[in-house]
């Protein structure tokens, strides 16, 4: 048989299946949906679907452009002809009850040395990075996805991109090199604040998230440009970036920042892990390293059938926003770029790594067979001593740095790690599908025999951390602030926009800190959600979470005068008070902001392990910002100005 006719043969086999397995359903009635999930099932030419491989062999290598591609996880694959948003459209949603879990392995991405050694001693070094548009294979049974990714070459561009470590003190020069095509893969919503170049193509700007640097390298949402530096905004100055590494030693990561698109350029890809190490802080600690070191990235994502990203094109209230939604939720869960990967496992300690990637979900994380994780850093920051705990919060942008002891399961051999964490996560948020996004991946656990033969574990969770977490090891606050989350609603209760105090992005800066201190910011949040709230530059510590009494009062009064002491928030916050997890006192670069409450926060704009200041000018332009980090809420436009004083 010829390959036209194979091909010939296929099509007609699988429309012939269609037919009778949806004949079938409407038969049975719309309360059979079994028959829908086979079709879905068929589309997507899994292993366990009937279409015999062959022909989804023939299918997949089809000139018809159907869209299906080879299963090697690691074969590069050139960008979809038509990859647009409204190409995209023209599939349904992916069923994701229909993607096995557990069969691709959790990838780790490259790590690439952020300093040279010279005799021994690290250097400066710097590097290129570009974004690129390419394809990602998210999971074995799916179709390539075209996506944005940072990478060394096109080649190298993973999902998320490549890990940065770095050396405290050592300063590194990363040019970051924008290679994107004319148009954004997914949808965006000129209505919001937003970056749109006169001549085309894709505006990005990277930010390092959590790192101590001046305002130029801060990756400022007006600093973008298009490929090639085509067009650049308002605050663009420079191609390449330098950074200090002066901070803490601790977990950053980075990623894009453009004015208005942020949701959109990284829900396609553009987002990464970053590390400064101290080994004088690190060694004596003895933690688990090598392959034993891992970096848990985890994403929630949406596909249509032909594997594109999904991000809904309507939005809330499309009479004002026509695109902009207020969250986003997707089913399938990836970790490391994969849907519901495994990991095999040794009998021994690992440290992992895990940030929460997500635009919007919270994460409520434990493992299956009640395995605790020891927290041994929160963000860019290790804990005065380790916390033992059975379940992790993460918010987006949220870090923990965990030991995890697979010895002390005596039976399983299997153990999964689950989400429990209800989306939005706030007042009146969905609990997870356990069977959806209620589950993230797979450890596989080697059996007893196995260990004796491998390596032997000699690492320790460290029984003390840093001394500099504590937050009474830095000086007295020396101004207080009140910052107030509003959310505009329609008279039918639908999100309009969100802002901070009342104020635009593009309003006149009103929070400027003097360079050196410390200040303490009380948080009100107005709103059902809970915040992530995010200050560039700073660094963050929760003392106190007070809940507000009868909150719908002061609401009503805060959106008509928006003062606190014309409202009277002394006579209000006085209701019961949530204690601060143990495992998130240090100093962080996100804190959790819970609705009706008043969350103190002390920020500070000086180098938390040493008390000094910073050793380069902070008071520059284009200045700073701070924001929810819900990255929906950051377009629209709950983030604010923030421009330091010198002392």
């Amino acid at each position: 048989m010829g390959p036209r006719v194979r091909r010939l043969a296929a099509v007609l086999l699988l429309a012939a299946a269609v037919v009778a397995v949806t004949a079938g359903a409407a038969r049975d009635g719309p309360g059979r949906s079994n028959q829908w999930d086979a079709v879905m099932s068929m589309l997507n030419c899994r292993s366990d679907s009937l279409i015999p491989s062959y022909i989804c062999g023939v299918i997949g290598k089809s000139r018809w452009g159907w869209g299906w591609g080879s299963d090697d996880p690691d074969e590069y694959t050139a960008p979809a002809e038509d990859p647009s948003p409204a190409a995209a459209r023209r599939w349904p949603v992916m069923t994701s009850l229909n993607l096995s879990k557990y069969v691709d392995v959790l990838p780790q991405m490259q790590r690439i040395q952020g300093y040279n050694l010279w005799n021994g001693i690290p250097v400066p070094t710097s590097l290129n990075i570009g974004m690129y548009q390419k394809t990602w294979k998210f999971h074995r049974d799916m179709p390539p996805t075209p996506v944005f990714v940072y990478g060394e070459s096109p080649e190298k561009a993973t999902f998320p991109g490549p890990t940065i470590v770095a050396r405290q003190g050592v300063w590194l020069d990363v040019k970051w090199e924008n290679h994107l095509p004319d148009a954004h893969i997914l949808p965006w919503d000129r209505t919001v604040p937003t970056a749109i170049p006169k001549n085309g193509g894709v505006p990005t700007v990277v930010h390092l998230h959590g790192g101590a640097h001046p305002p130029e390298y801060d990756g400022s949402a007006f600093a973008w440009y298009t490929r090639d530096f085509n067009e650049t905004g308002p605050a663009w100055n420079r191609t390449t970036y330098r950074y200090p590494n002066v901070q803490a030693p601790g977990n950053l990561w980075y990623h894009d920042h453009a004015l208005g698109l942020t949701r959109a350029s990284l829900l396609a890809g553009l987002l990464a892990a970053y590390i400064i190490e101290k080994p004088e802080i690190e060694i004596p600690m003895n933690l688990p390293s090598g392959e034993f070191d891992l970096h848990l990235v985890i994403a929630d994502r949406e596909f249509y059938a032909n594997g594109s990203i999904f991000m809904d094109t309507k939005g809330v209230v499309p009479n004002i926003h026509p695109q902009w939604n207020p969250e986003y939720f997707g089913m399938t869960m990836t970790v490391n770029g994969k849907a519901w990967p495994f990991l095999n496992v040794q009998r021994r300690r690992y440290r992992l790594r895990i940030l929460n990637a997500c635009n919007a979900r919270y994460l409520d994380l434990r493992l299956s067979d009640g395995l605790p994780f020891h927290v041994i850093a929160a963000d860019s920051s290790y804990l005065l001593a380790p916390v033992t705990v059975t379940h992790l919060v993460l918010s987006p942008a949220e870090i923990f740095d965990v030991i995890v002891d697979f010895s002390l399961s005596p039976t399983a051999t299997e153990i999964e790690l689950l989400n429990s964490a209800p989306y939005p996560y706030g007042l009146n948020g969905t609990p997870p599908d356990p069977n959806l996004d209620g589950k993230v991946m797979k450890f596989i656990v080697a059996p007893y025999a196995a260990q004796l033969d491998g390596t032997p574990d000699n690492s320790t969770v460290p029984e003390h951390g840093v001394p500099y977490a504590n937050v009474s090891a830095l000086p007295p606050t020396m101004m207080t602030r009140y910052i107030v989350l509003y959310e505009n609603m329609t008279a039918d209760n639908r999100t309009m926009n969100l802002y901070i105090n009342g104020l635009r992005l593009e309003d006149p800066v009103t929070e400027t800190p003097r360079s050196g201190t410390t200040e303490l910011w009380h948080v009100i949040n107005l709103t059902n959600d809970n915040h992530p709230l995010h200050v560039h530059l700073g660094t963050l510590q929760a003392i106190e979470m007070k809940e507000l009494v009868d909150p719908l009062t002061f609401k009503n009064c805060m959106i008509k005068n928006n003062n606190t002491d014309a409202c009277n928030l002394l006579q209000h916050a006085v209701g019961g008070t949530l204690p601060v997890p143990e495992e998130e006192k240090t100093w962080k670069n996100v804190v959790k902001v819970p609705p009706n409450f008043v969350t103190s926060v002390v920020v500070a704009f000086l180098l938390v392990e040493t008390n000094q200041f910073y050793p380069f000018d902070a008071t520059t332009e284009p200045g700073f910002v701070y924001h929810c980090h819900i990255l929906d809420h950051e377009d629209n436009a709950m983030i604010r100005p923030l421009k330091l004083k010198k002392w």
